[in-house]
Formats: structure tokens, sequence, C-alpha cells
């Protein structure tokens, strides 16, 4: 059903095929700039390819939240992008395309900590770095619709991607100016069991430029089959931007905005909630992510149904 749509999809992956890469974000080089190519930049009126790498692909800027590993492939779908860390992430700044791809670490029915920690200025500092119980790499890929036995269901749809690591359903996405739509969920397959869900309207899943503070909602008529049976309900998001920090994950740590995506989906007279949680970052996108139990009380809360973060 639709219902497993959790915000862990919304910007699945950030790199695309490639060779390796010397840097991937400015943060990586001494110089704070890295170059189209893939090589650290000297500095102003120098070009790609000099050098400049302080040689960890790291920094020496402990403070600094995008200081990240060397690529062992694959290559950063924002070339020479270097976050700005402005508590501001636009569309810009965020690659949601198709052909995208990169490597999470996944955990299912897991103990996490969503409060994370305190830090100064309301901000929080997450720690998903550890290994959890039940943890297994996952290719998490942007797909084009291209040849895909829904593509004529979904005509203004940009990718799909797979949505949980336990399901092999799929969202259908629209990439917009402002924003992110999800259009429906699908079985990667056709058969007498397929699942064919469209949401009439489309949902809103991000909504850009993001910043502590922005809401928004969607409300949404959930039609189609589910396994081979028709359903029919309707679904209600209740989104925010409720947080700001630091998150650690097995590729590094990064600067992120935590949005929050309360679902309610009502099915005749039965009424279930899920929340989820996302963390976007500036040149990466969507870096971790939380799901939540079903019918789950409390907002900050500990037992996950599936725990997803970005690693080497």
């Amino acid at each position: 059903m639709a219902g497993l749509v959790t915000i862990a999809a919304l910007a699945a992956a950030a790199c695309s095929d490639g060779t390796a890469r010397a840097c991937r974000v400015g943060a990586d080089c001494a110089s704070g700039m890295c170059g189209d190519d893939g090589t650290c930049v000297d500095g102003p009126g120098a070009t790609p390819g000099s050098s400049g790498s302080n040689g960890d692909g790291g920094g020496d800027d402990a403070d600094d939240a995008g200081a990240l590993p060397p690529d062992d492939g694959g290559n950063l779908a924002l070339p020479g992008c270097a976050p700005n860390k402005d508590g501001v992430i636009t569309r810009d700044e965020v690659p949601i395309q198709a052909g995208l791809r990169a490597t999470f670490r996944v955990a299912e029915n897991v103990d996490v900590s969503t409060a994370g920690e305190a830090l100064a200025n309301g901000r929080r500092r997450w720690d998903l770095s550890g290994t959890l119980t039940n943890d297994a790499s996952m290719i998490v890929e942007t797909l084009p619709l291209a040849g895909k036995w829904y593509a004529p269901k979904y005509t203004s749809a940009t990718y799909a991607t797979q949505l949980r690591k336990a399901s092999d359903l799929v969202g259908v996405f629209e990439t917009l100016p402002d924003g992110l739509r999800l259009h429906g969920v699908v079985s990667p397959n056709e058969g007498l069991t397929k699942t064919e869900l469209t949401n009439d309207p489309p949902v809103t899943m991000l909504q850009f430029p993001l910043s502590v503070g922005v809401k928004w909602n969607s409300e949404t008529n959930v039609r189609g089959y589910a396994q081979g049976i028709y359903s029919s309900y309707t679904e209600k998001y209740a989104a925010e931007v409720d947080k700001a920090g630091e998150l650690v994950t097995p590729l590094g740590t990064f600067e992120v905005l935590r949005v929050r995506i309360d679902l309610t989906r009502t099915v005749g007279i039965y009424t279930t909630t899920v929340r989820s949680y996302a963390f976007i970052t500036e040149c990466y996108g969507n870096v971790a992510s939380i799901a939540s139990r079903d019918n789950e009380k409390d907002v900050d809360f500990s037992r996950a149904v599936e725990v997803r973060r970005i690693a080497p």
C-alpha cells in the first residue's frame, strides 16, 4: 500500500557512475574548492586539476561538518558543489533526478535515538555512524521510467525508487523547480498481483527552500490495486523542517536539516499513523532517514521500523 512510503526515498542518492575523485565538495580540499573534474583547486585563478588537497580528504577543520572521505567510486551529481551552511537548502543544492545511486547502511526493527543530543542554539547532533542490529548494505537508485510497465500511467513523473528494504515496491516521483511530488506506488513487475496505486492529487514530499520552521501539508485520495486487490483510501501528510544540526553517518559528518513527516492513512473507519524523518544536506540531498512503527505516539521515538544512512 502507499502507506509504505517513507521519506527515505525522497532524494535517494547523490552519486552517478564514474571513476574515483580526489574530492566531492569544497570541504574535501585545503583551498575549499573542488573542481568539476573531481580534483582540488588551489585558489582563485587556479584551474581544476592543480594540487591543493590536504591529502586526507577531510580537511583540518574539525568544525567543518561537510568534510568527507575520498570517493572510492562514483561522482557527485553536483560537481564542484561546496556547502555554504547558511541554514537554507534550495532546490539547486539538492541532487534529485533519474540515474543517481548511492550505498546506504540499512537496519530494520532497531532501537535508535531520534532525539539526538543537544548542541548550542537549539541545534541537535545525531550519531548514526555505529553498527546497528541487522545492518546490511543497500544500493539506492533513482531509476528512469523509460521501459517500465507503469511509465504510461505516470507521464509527468521523473524517476522511481525502492521505498523500503523489506519490500520491492517503488515510489514514482516528479521533480519540480520548487519541490518533489509523489505520484504513486507500484510493483516492479506487472501481473495478477501487481500493485498500482495513484495519488490524486500527487503528494508534496519536499517543498523548497528548506529552513527550520517551514511547514506544508498534503491530502490525497489513493486508488488502484494493491497486490491485485482494488483499494481506495485517503492519506494526509503533515510535514515540517523541525530541527537543524549535525548528522554522523558511516560516510562522514554532515550539516543537516531534519524534515519530519507525519502520515495519517484512513481506510474506511480505520486510521493508521506513521512518523518519519529525513536528514537533508546541501550537495547530497537525503543522507539518512528513520521510519517509525505504525501508530507511534512519541515524536522523538526510540524504536524504528527502518534506519537508513549513507555509507562508503
